[in-house]
Order: C-alpha cells, then sequence, then structure tokens
C-alpha cells in the first residue's frame, strides 16, 4: 500500500468520568461491546466503532507530555438520520437522555437540516439529515450529495 486508506475506523472519546459517558451512550440505546469496562469502552455505529477511554490514557497515547485537554476542541461529530423530521425527534430524545442542547434544529442553507448536543464531557454531536444521504444496510453513509 503507498497511501492511507480512505476509511475512518475509530473514534476515540476521552473521558472524565467514563462511568457518566458510558451510561449516557446506554441511555441513547446504543449497544455496548462485550468486554466493556471503566478502561474501555466502544459502540459499534454503523461501521464506525465510537471508543471510550480515560482521559489520561488517551492523553498520554496520543499526546505524550501534554496537558490533559479541557473545553471544547473544535471537533463536531454527526449522526445523520433518514428524514428531515427525524433531526427534531432524534434531538428531543438526546436531550431527554441527558445531552445538553447546543442548538436547536433549523433549515441549513446547503438543503439539509441539523441540530447540536452535547454528550456529558462536552463532545457536540450534530444530529442532521441531508436530502442526498443514502445508507447501506448497516446504517453506514454511503452518500452525502
Amino acid at each position: 500500500m503507498t497511501g492511507i486508506p480512505a476509511r475512518l475506523s475509530i473514534v476515540t472519546l476521552g473521558a472524565r468520568d467514563m462511568g457518566a459517558l458510558r451510561g449516557f451512550y446506554r441511555t441513547l440505546g446504543w449497544q455496548e461491546m462485550p468486554g466493556a469496562d471503566d478502561t474501555w469502552a466502544g459502540f459499534l455505529l454503523g461501521g464506525v466503532l465510537l471508543a471510550l477511554a480515560p482521559m489520561g490514557d488517551v492523553t498520554d497515547e496520543a499526546a505524550p507530555g501534554s496537558p490533559q485537554p479541557t473545553g471544547w476542541s473544535g471537533v463536531t461529530l454527526a449522526c445523520t438520520v433518514d428524514t428531515r423530521d427525524d433531526v427534531d425527534r432524534v434531538f428531543t430524545a438526546a436531550v431527554a437522555a441527558g445531552a445538553t442542547p447546543v442548538a436547536a434544529a433549523t433549515d441549513r442553507s446547503w438543503g439539509g437540516r441539523s441540530a447540536f448536543i452535547a454528550d456529558p464531557e462536552g463532545n457536540r454531536w450534530e444530529i442532521t439529515w441531508g436530502p442526498e444521504a443514502a445508507f447501506d444496510e448497516r446504517g453506514a453513509l454511503l452518500t452525502w450529495g
């Protein structure tokens, strides 16, 4: 192989409180992988693994010698839903599960609709719908526009 494969396989979130973060994602109804505990947890989401690990461990591996990050990192994760109305429904369900509302659902200039929430660690999630989005049988995004 001469280059980097064009794929996203794992997203790891550093957690200050593993129990709370694991509980939040389970409350969303996401199935935690076998063997999960407060040293590592994972949720398989349409072909991408959302991994959770203690912030200190993530910092030691990915940024040795750096202080642990604080505040929002500028990165957003997205959950693309099937319909425009699903944006509002999923936003409401996520807030009921303990998410912090960041930006209410709104129609966007690019033709879609989205809203933003934050998980208990402040990680930003966009709940989004695009008129051209298509998924495979696992829920993995095939096309966006």
